[in-house]
């Protein structure tokens, strides 16, 4: 893991400050403890991201944000006693420790100020309060008990935060607050909860301010939930977190349901025919909600079948390495260039691409090219930046029989990254003992080179040169893709999409200025950052925000979505594939409002010309899930859930209430009645 300071600065600069907290004492606080001490060893590598995190006894440690808007809104200040109802694994009083000790540190003693924290679970309680002690904490004191009656030896408390969601504020704990003292706790039922502030006036004299909307677990004890009903009341195991706009009001649905467009299946003719408003366009990104479902894939090449027919669309761009995308390509455009040494599209995840859904729309292409100009075929591209090895030896190969004095020269400088072809992460750590900078220098140097001659061979074969040419360039990036993705941050995040996009660039510019390209990529990459936690959080950019910065309206953005159904996906990175249940979308998510349209699949067009209404009633950022190869149902609110304005990001949705997962190849998969050059066979 990258160092746990620099994780925990960024975090409070990016997940913290950026989101309006203004408090010195709880920016310095929370630069201070190390959250990464109150977390799972198994959960560490995600102590410093803005996400709750499992703790045991089904509970969790709240996302920082919560923490830092709780302590910030109870006014916490040096001196003042505090009770924190819920001490999980003792980090929200970790934060309020350093705050209340009178130099702003780590102090005991009753003027330096004192948290006293009551947690149920008398696991959680005692390595909690083991856990302080040990990071020098002695200012807090941690007991087991019911937290909803408070600690009433130690009233009256300046400050009282309550850490889970009770169905109203126990009037133990107003008791319990000092004259002038502020309570703040989330209250509601179910997981639509409202955080409240209440400050004491007098005696019965309390004012009351309601603020965000969260997610909690329930608030267990005598003047809370009971057992059953904290369970009844879904509030569930694993939920602390924000929720801005969660809850959505009844009308919502409706709303979407009269702008819904309904879709017939996606191979009626009539689906693509609905997505000629973007036929102008000079890019069209139809995304997918997740990698390995049928449904997103038949949408995709439906949409793609009228933009190219149609409109005259003559580039399919998708999220697959170059490499692969090229032998592909050579099918479909029927060019030269035989058998690759290599079938395409076969290491992890070869479902994302070698599935039959694909395979049917490549077949397409290839009958829809033939026999027609150079010039009016539609080709197949990949953008994106894994597949080191394959790259190298497209540039290799190409010099070989081009220019061989060159090609040994290539071979040369690309020694120093033999190593680490076949497994090119590797790569990123011996990357960090300094050697790079020489390999970085070599492959900057190769590109260079093949540029300089570019007049020479692009004489001969411009898409030959182009695939050599865009092959050099991916070398160059996945170089350092593969050297930054250590340091961790956005950086590697960053450089991957910018690649992705530079090679959109180069296509258009290589095809001329009429060439009209549809791009096939995960919502992640298609939907603009800036209107995700991804851009607003964490600053990383994407393929649609650099589209609309380039494009402005020539760029049409389409998300896709789904409720349930089935998913092919893996457990872990180079994992084995598995047919998965999806889990019916969260409540305060953007999935959620559309099945309740009860609309099986529709177009939902976001552009303020067509739909301001809804447009406005979406624009409040929600929950909206993402699965990509990995899918881990069982940490699913971490794991592949972020905020998102979906207006912001999209100009339209298209949505399948519930979804099957693909079909893939089999590894003897061959079909019938097409040549030998077809990509997918054996």
């Amino acid at each position: 893991m990258a160092n746990v300071n620099q994780l925990r600065q960024r975090m409070v600069d990016t997940q913290i400050a950026r989101r309006g907290i203004r408090s010195d004492a709880v920016l310095k606080a929370m630069r201070a403890v190390p959250r990464d001490r109150f977390v799972r060893s198994d959960m560490a590598e995600f102590a410093y991201d803005d996400a709750p995190l499992p703790i045991g006894e089904e509970q969790t440690i709240s996302q920082p944000s919560i923490v830092a808007t709780m302590i910030e809104a109870a006014e916490v200040t040096p001196g003042n006693r505090v009770l924190e109802v819920g001490a999980g694994s003792g980090y929200a009083a970790a934060v309020l420790a350093h705050i209340v000790a009178a130099s702003g540190g780590r102090e005991s003693g009753s003027d330096a100020g004192h948290v006293f924290a009551v947690e149920r679970h008398a696991t959680l309680a005692q390595s909690a309060q083991r856990r302080l002690q040990e990071l020098g904490y002695g200012n807090v004191t941690v007991r087991t008990g019911d937290g909803t009656e408070g600690w009433p030896d130690q009233a009256p408390f300046d400050a009282i935060l309550v850490s889970a969601g009770g169905p109203d504020v126990p009037r133990a704990l107003m008791e319990q607050l000092a004259i002038g003292g502020r309570l703040v706790m989330p209250v509601g039922a179910r997981r639509d909860q409202t955080l409240v502030k209440l400050v004491r006036r007098g005696d019965d004299d309390f004012d009351r301010e309601e603020r965000e909307r969260v997610s909690f677990v329930p608030l267990i004890g005598a003047q809370g939930w009971t057992e059953g009903d904290g369970d009844a009341a879904g509030g569930g195991p694993g939920q602390a977190s924000v929720r801005p706009g969660g809850g959505a009001t009844p009308a919502v649905p409706q709303m979407i349901a009269d702008a819904a467009e309904p879709l017939p299946d996606p191979g009626d003719p009539g689906f693509g025919a609905l997505f000629d408003r973007w036929g102008d366009r000079r890019v069209v990104l139809l995304g997918e909600a997740s990698h390995g479902t049928s449904e997103f894939h038949r949408a995709r090449a439906a949409i793609t079948r009228r933009l190219v027919e149609e409109h005259g669309f003559t580039i399919v761009a998708a999220e697959a390495d170059w490499p692969d995308a090229a032998a592909v390509d050579r099918y479909v455009r029927h060019r030269d260039g035989g058998r690759p040494e290599e079938p395409p599209f076969r290491r992890f995840p070869d479902w994302m691409w070698r599935n039959t859904e694909v395979a049917d729309f490549l077949d397409w292409l290839h009958a829809r090219n033939r026999g027609l100009a150079p010039e009016r075929q539609a080709g197949f591209y990949g953008l994106d930046i894994y597949n080191m090895s394959g790259s190298i030896a497209a540039v290799l190969n190409y010099l070989n029989q081009i220019d061989p004095e060159a090609a040994a020269t290539a071979r040369e400088r690309y020694g120093c990254l033999t190593p680490w072809q076949r497994d090119p992460a590797t790569y990123g750590r011996a990357a960090l003992t300094g050697g790079f900078r020489r390999c970085e220098a070599a492959v900057i140097e190769q590109c260079r080179a093949l540029l300089a001659k570019r007049l020479d061979y692009a004489s001969g074969d411009g898409d030959r040169f182009l695939d050599a040419l865009q092959s050099a360039r991916l070398v160059t990036s996945a170089e350092r893709y593969y050297r930054i993705m250590y340091y961790g941050g956005a950086e590697s995040w960053n450089l991957r999409d910018s690649h992705m996009f530079e090679t959109l660039e180069n296509l258009l510019e290589a095809r001329g200025p009429q060439v009209k390209a549809v791009v096939w990529a995960h919502n992640s990459h298609i939907g603009d950052a800036r209107q995700t936690d991804m851009g607003i959080t964490r600053g990383e950019l994407n393929i649609g925000q650099l589209c609309r910065e380039r494009f402005g309206d020539a760029a049409a953005l389409i998300g896709f979505g789904t409720h349930g159904g089935t998913v092919a996906a893996a457990s872990d990175w180079d994992g084995e594939m598995e047919v998965k249940a999806v889990r019916p979308s969260r409540d305060d998510s953007y999935e959620r409002l559309c099945h309740d349209t009860g609309i099986s699949r529709f177009l939902l067009d976001l552009r303020a010309e067509r739909n301001e209404a809804v447009r406005r009633a979406l624009s409040t950022p929600r929950l909206e899930r993402f699965i990509g190869v990995i899918y881990r149902p069982e940490t699913e609110l971490l794991s592949h859930y972020s905020e998102a304005s979906l207006p912001g990001q999209f100009d339209a949705y298209v949505w399948f209430d519930r979804t099957t997962a693909v079909t893939p190849l089999g590894p003897g998969h061959a079909r019938s009645g097409v040549p030998d050059t077809y990509p997918f066979g054996v």
